[in-house]
């Protein structure tokens, strides 16, 4: 299969959700929150860094709950921006 690329919106919004997750983790390791997560730290390295701006949905939600951010606060920070 074939992924059409990428918009710059959605490059925007995976660099904002990045940050957030950075900021959330704060001086905790990358280690640490990928396991509480159950991910790999390669890939949470990749979207804290952009280079995989759109995880899956289960993802994002077992991040959220290792760093204790709401969905609601990541729908927020990466919504699209207006116009």
């Amino acid at each position: 299969m074939v992924r059409n690329p990428l918009t710059p919106e959605e490059r925007e919004r995976g660099e904002r959700l990045g940050l957030l997750l950075r900021e959330a983790r704060g001086a905790r390791s990358m280690v640490e929150i990928a396991a509480v997560a159950g991910i790999s730290p390669e890939t949470l390295r990749k979207i804290e860094t952009g280079r995989a701006p759109t995880p899956a949905f289960f993802t994002v939600a077992a991040l959220a709950g290792a760093l204790g951010l709401s969905m609601d606060t990541i729908a927020v920070t990466c919504s699209p921006l207006p116009a």
